[in-house]
């Protein structure tokens, strides 16, 4: 790095930008480092109300949306892409993100539709509820590439590389599992190691395993949730900015509860099975859910039996009207 850079990385400080969401914790964060090129990770929650929730943020630090000159995602989800068009009609950022989001981006609609009825279904979603389910997904697509246009992207970062973003060099690290593209950012300030975590690593909770919702893949999402903490465990980090719950240095701690949260997914799903109480992935997530959104926790589950069929610990069988349903093996 050159002498300009070296300094800067010395004299940074990181803001909270909070925007509001209508699920626990009631709110998501995207971070402003103030520096002469200041760079923004994620943006916050889609809608009007937000953005100005996003401006008043700023004004208390003194920026505006148009001192953005480097805006950074971390993973398409419409909390965190939400306001890229508020801040790209303010200001002429540098846009970085995942590599990989460029390819969902140019997702087939029909074909994702028929791969989320299909997958919907082998969990035992029915009538409405599956109709509800390819709705979601095709909406949730249509969103967030239009609030991400991939033109609009100037760096499609890859993986496990390092790379330059105006006075900051970071570590790309790819960590799938709540989101199949999902980057985290590891870089230093004020001495410090430092991770832009997103829905990583967070503070108070592990992030639900949605990987690629019911497209095809969502098998894999436990693995690779299980791979993403490997990774994010063989760095040295300081301190983490979550994209929810305040910024913590527990780094360690949060990555061992988060194993051992998945662990417990594991082992309580085939609990449901040994006992009787469930045999699709519907049964399983209705007994998990309480409050918490049905509709996410069946895809979790989802990829927990898979996940589990394929370590040998459960078998399945399709029935006669597409649904999967398990035994212990």
């Amino acid at each position: 790095m050159n002498e300009r850079g070296e300094q800067m990385q010395e004299s940074h400080s990181v803001h909270r930008l909070e925007t509001t969401v209508d699920w626990p914790p009631g709110n998501v964060a995207g971070y402003l480092v103030d520096c002469d090129e200041p760079v923004l990770f994620d943006t916050g929650m889609a809608g009007d109300d937000r953005r100005e929730e996003l401006i008043a943020d700023l004004s208390e630090h003194g920026y505006e949306l148009a001192d953005v000159e480097h805006l950074v995602l971390t993973h398409p989800h419409t909390d965190h892409v939400g306001q890229v068009p508020a801040v790209l009609d303010a200001a002429d950022p540098e846009v970085y993100a995942p590599a990989g989001v460029e390819e969902r981006f140019e997702r087939d609609v029909d074909e994702l539709e028929a791969a989320v009825r299909e997958n919907a279904r082998l969990a035992g979603v029915q009538g409405g509820f599956l109709d509800k389910a390819v709705e979601m997904s095709v909406e949730s697509l249509e969103r967030d590439r239009g609030l991400l246009p991939s033109d609009a992207v100037d760096h499609w970062l890859p993986a496990g590389e390092t790379v330059e973003i105006g006075p900051l060099t970071a570590e790309t690290i790819h960590t799938p599992g709540h989101q199949a593209d999902h980057l985290c950012y590891r870089t230093e300030l004020d001495g410090d190691r430092v991770l832009f975590s997103g829905d990583m690593a967070l503070g108070t909770f592990r992030p639900v395993a949605m990987h690629k919702g019911f497209d095809h893949g969502y098998e894999d999402a436990i693995s690779g949730f299980y791979t993403a903490l490997d990774r994010l465990g063989e760095r040295d980090v300081d301190r983490v900015f979550t994209g929810h719950d305040q910024p913590h240095a527990e780094f360690d701690e949060v990555v061992e509860r988060d194993r051992e949260g998945l662990d417990h997914l594991l082992e309580r799903t085939a609990e449901a099975l040994e006992n009787g109480s469930g045999e699709t992935a519907v049964d399983i997530a209705y007994q998990r859910s309480g409050d918490r959104n049905m509709e996410y926790l069946v895809i979790e589950t989802a990829s927990a039996l898979a996940h589990l069929e394929a370590e040998g610990v459960v078998t399945g069988e399709t029935d006669e009207h597409g649904v999967r349903r398990y035994e212990t093996a």
